[in-house]
C-alpha cells in the first residue's frame, strides 16, 4: 500500500526513538537498522487506517521483530568465535537515544549492554522499555503480550540478574580525554603499579577480534593481572610497533573520545577507526576494559569518527 506523506512524516518521526530501543535490545547498530527497516516494511503494508495508535504500534512491531532477532542470536553467540561484545556508538548517534539523565547513559553503556547478554529476551524488552524509555508496565505487558503483573515480575529478575547498582559517574568529553590520557599514560610506564592504582581489584578486560583480528579468547580478571597484560600491549619497541602497523595496514594515531556516554581510546587509521578501547570507569576505579577490533562492529563509529570533530592525537609513541 503507498504511504501518504503524512504515513512517511509518521514514521520518520519515530525513527530515532525505535533505533535506539533496537539498539539496547540488539547490542549492534547495524542489526538496529535492519529491524527498523522491517518495521517500516510491515508499516507500508499494513491496514493503516485501522491503527489507533501508530506510535504504540510501531513499538509493537519492533519490539517482536528484535526478540526474534534476539532468539536467533543466542545461537549464532555460541558458535561466535572469542568474546562477543556489543557494537560502539560515538556520542552524539542518536541510535544511543535518551541521554538526559545518568540513569539513562548508565543503560546504553558498553558495560551493561554486555551484561544483558545474561538477560532472556523478554527480560532485556523488559528492562530497556521500563528504564531507558519510560514505558509503563501496562504498555509494555501489551507490547509483549503477557499481563502487567507479569511483566513487573520479569522486571525484577531483570534488575536482579544485572545487579548493576552502583554509584554512577558523570563523565563530559573533557573529563574523558584526561582519563583516557591517564590511563595510556599508567599503561605505557613499563609498571604494573600506576595501572594497578587506577583498576578496581576485580577488573577485567575483554576483547573482541571476532575471529577476524587477533584477540584474546578468553577475559583477563584482577587488577594485577590486567596491568600486567596492559603493560605489555602497550610498551612499545619498534618490533611490535612494526607489527601493529600490520595489523591496522599503516601508521595509526590513537584519540581520546566518549562512547556509549564512557570515556574510550580510538585507535584510527587514515581513514578507518581500527580498534575502540571502552573504560568503565566506577568510584572505585576502572572496572572493565571492553575492546573493540571487530572490523564489522567498527564501520557506524567509522563514519561517525571521520564527520566529526577529531580533536589531537594522543601521543602515545
Amino acid at each position: 500500500m503507498t504511504l501518504s506523506s503524512r504515513e512517511v512524516d509518521l514514521f520518520e518521526g519515530s525513527r530515532g526513538r525505535l533505533e535506539a530501543i533496537a539498539y539496547r535490545l540488539l547490542g549492534s547498530a547495524a542489526d538496529a537498522e535492519d529491524a527498523v527497516q522491517d518495521t517500516f516494511l510491515r508499516w507500508q503494508a499494513a491496514d493503516r487506517e485501522h491503527i489507533e495508535t501508530p506510535e504504540a504500534w510501531l513499538t509493537k512491531v519492533l519490539t517482536n521483530l528484535c526478540l526474534n532477532q534476539l532468539t536467533s542470536a543466542r545461537s549464532r553467540r555460541e558458535t561466535y568465535v572469542g568474546q562477543w561484545l556489543p557494537e560502539p556508538v560515538l556520542a552524539g548517534d542518536r541510535m544511543l537515544g535518551p541521554a538526559e539523565t545518568a540513569e539513562q547513559r548508565e543503560q546504553v553503556s558498553i558495560a551493561v549492554l554486555t551484561l544483558m547478554e545474561r538477560l532472556s529476551a523478554n527480560e532485556r524488552a523488559v528492562y530497556v522499555l521500563r528504564e531507558a524509555f519510560g514505558y509503563p508496565h501496562g504498555e509494555i505487558a501489551q507490547i509483549l503480550d503477557v499481563t502487567e503483573t507479569n511483566c513487573q515480575q520479569i522486571y525484577r529478575r531483570a534488575k536482579q540478574h544485572l545487579g548493576t547498582d552502583r554509584t554512577r559517574v558523570e563523565i563530559d568529553a573533557a573529563a574523558a580525554g584526561k582519563i583516557v590520557e591517564e590511563f595510556l599514560a599508567a599503561a605505557r610506564s613499563g609498571d604494573t603499579e600506576p595501572l594497578v592504582r587506577l583498576l578496581t581489584d576485580d577488573a577485567v578486560n575483554v576483547a573482541d577480534g571476532g575471529g577476524q583480528v587477533p584477540a584474546r579468547g578468553t577475559p583477563i580478571i584482577g587488577a594485577l593481572a590486567v596491568a600486567r597484560f596492559l603493560r605489555g600491549v602497550f610498551t612499545l619497541t619498534d618490533a611490535k610497533r612494526a607489527l601493529y602497523r600490520s595489523l591496522v595496514g599503516g601508521d595509526f594515531a590513537v584519540y581520546a573520545a566518549v562512547v556509549n556516554g564512557g570515556p574510550a581510546a580510538l585507535v584510527v587509521t587514515v581513514d578507518r577507526v581500527v580498534g575502540v578501547m571502552s573504560l568503565d570507569v566506577t568510584s572505585g576505579g576502572v572496572a572493565a576494559i571492553h575492546v573493540q577490533v571487530n572490523p564489522d562492529k567498527l564501520d557506524r563509529i567509522t563514519r561517525q569518527w571521520v564527520a566529526s570533530e577529531r580533536g589531537e592525537p594522543l601521543g602515545i609513541d
